[in-house]
């Protein structure tokens, strides 16, 4: 039986990487799965992927940086599909983007991951949490990163956004514990990305290390986690199964990470 069936899920970040693995693995489960990136083109690949399977997916390309994205998008995604039950935010800007030391680092380059990371979570929690209060049932899941409990090495922006954004969900996991709302974190280690791909590449040359040699000693499991390694976590968080967690902040990272 699937775990998911007819429930309305939107997934930010969607057109590929962990976004996409998991818009593909809830439309497996049976959610109605609305699917949100700026790229078109990787979005109608993935809704097609949905309903290849037999699922239901629509595509609503965003720009989670610009003013009023996040309301809007939530807007159509409940006049298409009904009102929205599962929130993953999953968009994010990297710091692989313009990695620098914090004495040289990019303001505007600051702000614009903030928003993204930490913002854009906050902006879409806050647009869909009337109608999960309404229906005393929602699931808020957001993709961190280990980076939000640890340090990232010319990547200050980042890693206090991830921090910051656990920090949010833990507070809104606190504020509707007894309205049947939860609200979790997944903090994936390196996943195999266009992102992170950049992020390797510079760590190894920064290191002066062999990048192969560099990106199997990423963790103790050898090498970096597929984003079909993160999805089944976020399943689990979106299913009424998990009824009883929240505020919590799981890593998903290859034994990489312990607290």
């Amino acid at each position: 039986m699937t775990r998911l069936t007819d429930r309305v899920a939107l997934v930010t970040g969607a057109g590929r990487g962990i976004g996409r693995a998991i818009a593909i693995a809830f439309g497996r489960e049976g959610a109605k799965v609305a699917v949100t990136s700026r790229s078109t083109s990787e979005l109608d690949e993935v809704v097609g992927t949905i309903r290849e399977a037999g699922g239901t997916a629509i595509a609503i390309p965003a720009d989670l940086a610009a003013s009023g994205e996040s309301e809007r998008l939530v807007a159509d995604v409940s006049s298409q599909l009904g009102p929205i039950e599962i929130l993953v935010n999953n968009a994010g800007l990297g710091s692989s983007s313009n990695p620098k030391p914090v004495v040289d680092f990019d303001d505007d380059f600051w702000e614009m991951s903030l928003k993204i990371n930490l913002t854009a979570p906050y902006l879409l929690s806050k647009a869909v949490l009337p109608g999960m209060l309404a229906k005393k049932q929602g699931r808020i899941i957001t993709v961190a990163s280990i980076n939000g409990k640890m340090p990232s090495f010319h990547g200050a922006a980042y890693a206090a956004s991830k921090h910051g954004v656990i920090g949010l969900m833990r507070t809104l996991a606190a504020e509707t514990a007894a309205e049947g709302i939860t609200v979790n974190s997944i903090c994936p280690g390196p996943v195999k990305s266009l992102m992170n791909d950049k992020r390797i590449a510079y760590d190894a040359e920064r290191l002066g290390r062999n990048l192969e040699e560099h990106e199997r000693s990423l963790t103790p499991i050898g090498g970096r986690l597929d984003p079909e390694d993160i999805s089944p976590m976020a399943v689990y968080l979106a299913s009424d199964e998990a009824r009883a967690v929240t505020g919590q902040a799981f890593n998903v990272c290859g034994g990489l990470v312990y607290a």
